[in-house]
């Protein structure tokens, strides 16, 4: 059994996907737009076809799927974060600074009793990251 997270963009996925490669080298696995579909999606609004129905991209050893959804402008993150655990400290920095870019910086980096290095952000999409030395 695996759990993997499924984020809908409303319509920023491929900017989004581009944004995640270069913050954190996300590296995407596939990407099928609504125009490649073998099935009309008659929900979707004219203009929306080359935008992405499925995609599926990696960030370290997990795998995250995304989409454009319907493409509404109605994105709304909430009630979960991804937590990105890496080994160094100054790979932490890295990381933080660039997927803050754009966003908001919740709780700087530092040391706590569980980490040499944690905080927490919201990317520019509103994806909630905690950010965690291990």
């Amino acid at each position: 059994m695996n759990i993997q997270p499924y984020l809908m963009f409303d319509g920023r996925c491929e900017e989004a996907l581009e944004f995640y490669k270069k913050t954190v080298g996300a590296q995407v696995e596939m990407i099928l737009r609504f125009s490649e579909s073998p099935e009309p999606n008659p929900g979707l609004a004219p203009g929306n076809e080359n935008k992405i129905m499925h995609s599926s991209f990696r960030i370290g050893e997990s795998t995250i799927m995304a989409s454009d959804g319907m493409c509404n402008g109605t994105t709304r993150f909430g009630g979960f974060s991804l937590s990105l655990n890496l080994k160094a400290e100054a790979d932490a920095d890295k990381a933080y600074a660039a997927l803050s870019e754009g966003g908001r910086a919740d709780m700087p980096l530092q040391k706590t009793f569980f980490s040499p290095r944690f905080g927490a952000l919201t990317d520019k999409f509103g994806i909630n990251w905690l950010i965690h030395v291990v």
